[in-house]
C-alpha cells in the first residue's frame, strides 16, 4: 500500500520536518483514499460487525492485513559462527487502527493496571527453528504499548494495545560450529486489527527473510543503519552468555481460577508437582473407578504381611509409571503423536483395549473355571503376583488415557513443545501422581483391613466389580466400531449404550438381592443395598442420556459448517469430544444439557457445533489444535469476528453463559466505546 510505504518515508525524519511530511502525507492519503474503492464492512441482523467482509478488490486481503502491514528484517544479511544479530518483526498500523500485544504485556504508562480478557486475539511470534543459529524467542524485546479504554461486554475497562510502527525484536546467535551457507529465517505470526468502531478478520501468516553464514575469518557485511533496529537494545546478549533463563510461563484454567507457573529453575518442580497432582485426580475419573476396588482387594489378600503387600503394590505403580514414560517417549519418537487422547482415534486400539477389558472381566467373575484357550489365562494374571501387579499397573493407566484430569493437561500440553528428557519426566511425574494412592495403600495395609478377603462378601465384591468391568469392556469395543463405521461429518452411532447400560444394571441389581441374601444387618442391608439400586438406577438413567437426542440442536463439524455460521454473523460454541471421552460426557450432561446452558445455545444466533473426534477425524483434530489445545474434554467459545472468547477443559454452567454473553458483545470491544489515547506522530513504541 502506497501509505505504507510515504510512512516508513516519513519516519527516517524528525521533527519538525517529520511533522510536516506528516501533513504532506495526510493530504496526498486523503486524495487517495477518495479513488480506492472503500472497505466492505458487513453487519449481521443483530448490529454486529462481521469478521468476514463481502467480496473485496483485488488490492485487500478481507482480514487485518488490509489495515497492518507486517515485514521481517534482520540486522546483517551475512554472519560468522559465533556472531550475534537482531531479527525485527515491523508491524506498520494505519492511523486509528491498532493491534492487542502479547498475551501478558505491561501496563502502558500512566494506566495503574491493564484488563486481560479471553477474547483477545494476542499478537503472537513463533521462530522455526534453524539449523545453526539458536534464535532467542524467550528474550523477544516488545514495544511499549498504549491504553485505551473499551467496554468488552462486562463493563468499561483499560486494555493495552500497539499502535503506530510497532517493532518486536529476537536476539538470534550462530553456533560456533554452524557451517556456511544460506539460511532462512521464519517467523509465524497472529494478530487481529481493530479500530474505534469494528475488528478485522484475525490473521496467521508466514514471514521470512534471507541470511548467509560464512566462514570464520570472512569479511561480512556492516550491520543494517535501518532505524527499525535502533531501539534494540544490546545488553540482552550479555545476559543471555552469562547464563540468564527468560521465564517460561505455563499457564492454567481450573474452573475459572487461573494461575501460571515459570517452567524454569525451580519453577519446573512445581510445574512437576502439579502435573503429578494431576496424575492423582485421573484415579477420580470414570475411566478408572471401575477398577480400583479390584487392586484395594487384591492388595487387602496379601495384608497380611506387610512387606509383600508393599512390594505388589510398589511393582503395580512402576507398572503405571512405566506406562506413562512410554507414552512420552511415544510423543517424542513417532511423528503426529502429541497426545494421550490419539490413541483411542484408532479404533482397533479402543477395540483391542475393550477385548482385554472384558477377558479380565470373565476371569474376574470366576469364569476361567472353564476350559479355555491357554492365550486367555496369559491376560489374565493373579493380582497377588509380581507380573500381574505390574500388568494391572500397565492396564490401570491405559484406562486412565481417554480422561484427563484438570491440571495435567496443560503440563503434557507445554511438555510436548520441549526437548526429549523433558517430555519424559513430566510424563512420569503425571504417572508417579497417578501411583500415588496404591503406593500409600501398600505402604499402610491397615488402611485395608476393613475389606474382606474370603467368603460371600469378598466373592460379592469380585462378581460386581467383573460386572463392571465387563460394562467398560462392552463401552470400549462398542466406541471403537462406532468410529470403524462413522463418517467425520456425521453423528457417530450409541447403540452400543443399550448393552452397556444392560449390563451396569445387572450389576448394580445382584449386589442388591446378594446383599439380602447374605446379611442380617439392617445397616449393611441398606448401605450396600442401597448402592446397588443406585447403580442399577445410574447404569439406566445412562442408557437413556446418551441414546436419545439430548436438548441441545448440534450441528456436527465441517469447515463449510463453520463458515456458514460465521456469515451468518452468529456467535459459535464448538464442543470437542468422543465417544471414548468419559470426561467428554460427564461434562455434557452436567454442564450443557443444563436448561439455562440448553437454552442459551439454542437461542437465535448462535450455534452449537459439536466436533467428535471419535475415529480417525483429520479436521476435527486440526480444528482442536487451532483452538488452542490438543487433549479432550475443550469447549471453545467464538464470537461473530471471529474471535475466541473463552476456552477450558474443565467449566461450569454460569461459565458457559458468561462466554456467550461476552460473544455476543464481543465485536463492540472497540465500537462505540473504545478511544485511543494520543499516539504522538503515530509512531510511539518504536
Amino acid at each position: 500500500m502506497m501509505r505504507h510505504s510515504f510512512g516508513r518515508l516519513c519516519s527516517l525524519f524528525r521533527t519538525p520536518p517529520a511533522a510536516l511530511c506528516a501533513l504532506v502525507l495526510a493530504l496526498v492519503a486523503g486524495l487517495i483514499g477518495t479513488a480506492e474503492p472503500a472497505q466492505a464492512q458487513v453487519k449481521t441482523p443483530t448490529g454486529i460487525p462481521s469478521f468476514r467482509p463481502q467480496a473485496a478488490p483485488a488490492s485487500q486481503f478481507g482480514d487485518s492485513r488490509d489495515e497492518v502491514t507486517p515485514s521481517l528484517l534482520v540486522s546483517r544479511t551475512q554472519v560468522r559462527p559465533g556472531d550475534d544479530f537482531v531479527i525485527a518483526v515491523v508491524f506498520d498500523i494505519n492511523h486509528g487502527w491498532h493491534l492487542w500485544p502479547q498475551k501478558g504485556a505491561a501496563a502502558p504508562k500512566g494506566a495503574q493496571n491493564v484488563a486481560e480478557f479471553d477474547g483477545a486475539i494476542y499478537t503472537t511470534l513463533t521462530p522455526t527453528a534453524v539449523e545453526g543459529i539458536a534464535i532467542n524467542a524467550g528474550f523477544t524485546q516488545w514495544p511499549e504499548t498504549h491504553a485505551i479504554q473499551a467496554d468488552l461486554g462486562s463493563g468499561p475497562g483499560t486494555y493495552a494495545v500497539f499502535e503506530g510502527l510497532t517493532k518486536v525484536f529476537l536476539p538470534a546467535t550462530v553456533s560456533a560450529d554452524a557451517k556456511p551457507g544460506p539460511r532462512t529465517i521464519t517467523v509465524q505470526l497472529g494478530f487481529q486489527t481493530c479500530d474505534s468502531s469494528t475488528c478485522m478478520a484475525p490473521v496467521d501468516m508466514t514471514l521470512t527473510a534471507n541470511i548467509e553464514v560464512v566462514a570464520p575469518g570472512t569479511a561480512t557485511t556492516a550491520s543494517s543503519t535501518d532505524p527499525a533496529f535502533a531501539s534494540f537494545d544490546p545488553s540482552v546478549f550479555n545476559a543471555i552468555r552469562s547464563g540468564a533463563v527468560a521465564p517460561e510461563l505455563v499457564s492454567f484454567d481450573v474452573v475459572g481460577y487461573k494461575f501460571n507457573i515459570n517452567a524454569r529453575g525451580w519453577g519446573f518442580a512445581l510445574l512437576l508437582l502439579v502435573a503429578a497432582i494431576g496424575g492423582a485426580l485421573l484415579n477420580f475419573t470414570p475411566c478408572v473407578l471401575p477398577v480400583i476396588p479390584l487392586k484395594i482387594m487384591g492388595l487387602a489378600n496379601a495384608a497380611g504381611s506387610r512387606g509383600r503387600t508393599f512390594m505388589l503394590g510398589f511393582v503395580m505403580s512402576l507398572g503405571v509409571v512405566a506406562f506413562w514414560a512410554g507414552l512420552g517417549i511415544a510423543v517424542t519418537s513417532i511423528t503426529g503423536f502429541t497426545s494421550t487422547n490419539q490413541l483411542f482415534q484408532n479404533p482397533w486400539v479402543t477395540i483391542g483395549i475393550g477385548a482385554v477389558i472384558g477377558v479380565m472381566a470373565i476371569g474376574m467373575m470366576g469364569f476361567f473355571a472353564v476350559g479355555l484357550p491357554q492365550w486367555i489365562y496369559a491376560v489374565n494374571p493373579k493380582h497377588d503376583s509380581l507380573p500381574g501387579s505390574f500388568g494391572f499397573g500397565i492396564m490401570t493407566a491405559i484406562l486412565s488415557t481417554p480422561c484427563t484430569a484438570p491440571l495435567m493437561g496443560a503440563a503434557i500440553a507445554w511438555a510436548t513443545t520441549q526437548d526429549k528428557a523433558t517430555v519424559l519426566i513430566v510424563f512420569a511425574s503425571v504417572g508417579a501422581g497417578m501411583a500415588a494412592p496404591y503406593l500409600i495403600l501398600s505402604a499402610f495395609p491397615a488402611l485395608l483391613k476393613n475389606m474382606p478377603r474370603t467368603g460371600p462378601a469378598s466373592e460379592l465384591i469380585k462378581q460386581v466389580m467383573g460386572l463392571l468391568l465387563l460394562a467398560a469392556g462392552a463401552y470400549f469395543i462398542g466406541a471403537g466400531l462406532s468410529g470403524l463405521l462413522r463418517e467425520e461429518a456425521d453423528p457417530p452411532t450409541r447403540v452400543y449404550w443399550y448393552a452397556v447400560a444392560a449390563i451396569g444394571t445387572i450389576a448394580g441389581l445382584v449386589l442388591f438381592v446378594r446383599t439380602l441374601q447374605i446379611t442380617r444387618s439392617s445397616g449393611r442391608r441398606a448401605i450396600f443395598g442401597g448402592i446397588g439400586l443406585a447403580v442399577a438406577a445410574i447404569s439406566v438413567f445412562i442408557g437413556h442420556e446418551q441414546t436419545t437426542k439430548g436438548p441441545i440442536a448440534w450441528t456436527y463439524y465441517t469447515t463449510a459448517r463453520l463458515d456458514d455460521a460465521m456469515k451468518r454473523g452468529d456467535v459459535v460454541v464448538m464442543e470437542f469430544t468422543a465417544e471414548w471421552c468419559l470426561n467428554c460426557k460427564l461434562l455434557e450432561t452436567g454442564v450443557l444439557h443444563t436448561e439455562a446452558v440448553a437454552s442459551a445455545l439454542n437461542a437465535k444466533g448462535v450455534t452449537p457445533i459439536k466436533v467428535d473426534l471419535t475415529g480417525n477425524a483429520e479436521a476435527g483434530n486440526k480444528r482442536l489444535k487451532e483452538s488452542g489445545s490438543i487433549t479432550i474434554p475443550w469447549l471453545a467459545v467464538y464470537a461473530p469476528d471471529g474471535r475466541q472468547v473463552f476456552k477450558s477443559e474443565l467449566y461450569t454452567p454460569q461459565q458457559v453463559l458468561d462466554a456467550i454473553a461476552a460473544a455476543r458483545g464481543a465485536v463492540k470491544s472497540t465500537a462505540s466505546t473504545a478511544t485511543s489515547q494520543p499516539a504522538n506522530d503515530g509512531r510511539r513504541g518504536s
